[in-house]
């Protein structure tokens, strides 16, 4: 299966409406707002993305994407500790699933997953991480090990840097800071949609 080069990582619907328009064809909700608005946020969320062609990732919440309808879920390490992945299946949802280590990547194979993340690649000004960059060595050791698996790159990104990620291996290109850090968001997402060709 493949996926568009550039993925988006948004913070909530309102940003989605915003930036899909522009020719967003894969976005993620990473919403970490309040737990009363998840629905509301996954259901505006979804409605723009079918509105524009665009396939939503719902990150974290998945039970109430599943509720909703949503076909494509995203889980980090400590989210699979605690998600019903076999419900998940059941429902024919999608799942992408975020990686570290050697340890994690293995666990994200057992589950057959429609991805697999790895980052950050740089150092990332979002969130405090615990790791370390994982640089692009390591997006090229996770390609041979995961073959056909679509591997996405997240952490530090830029159009500039979008050559090389590619060329260590990465097929996806996954967008935070340089997105909503931006001065002009919409204009940096139409920069990464030409940048992904």
């Amino acid at each position: 299966m493949s996926l568009p080069r550039f993925y988006p990582v948004l913070p909530d619907a309102a940003m989605i409406a915003r930036l899909v328009p522009s020719g967003v064809k894969l976005v993620q909700l990473r919403f970490k707002g309040d737990a009363a608005e998840v629905r509301d946020q996954i259901a505006a969320s979804t409605a723009v993305c079918a509105r524009h062609g665009a396939q939503l990732v719902v990150n974290d919440h998945w039970q109430a994407a599943l509720d909703l309808g949503a076909s494509f879920i995203h889980l980090g390490q400590e989210d699979l500790d605690t998600a019903d992945t076999a419900a998940i299946a059941r429902a024919g949802a999608r799942l992408g699933v975020s990686t570290h280590d050697r340890a994690e990547l293995d666990r994200a194979l057992s589950l057959r997953p429609a991805y697999i993340a790895l980052g950050p690649i740089w150092p990332t000004l979002l969130k405090k991480m615990p790791w370390r960059p994982q640089g692009l060595e390591k997006l090229t050791r996770w390609k041979a090990r995961i073959g056909d698996i679509p591997l996405v790159a997240i952490g530090g990104l830029t159009p500039a840097r979008l050559p090389e990620v590619l060329a260590a291996g990465a097929d996806v290109a996954a967008v935070v800071t340089d997105l909503i850090a931006a001065p002009d968001p919409e204009a940096q997402t139409r920069a990464w949609i030409e940048a992904a060709g």
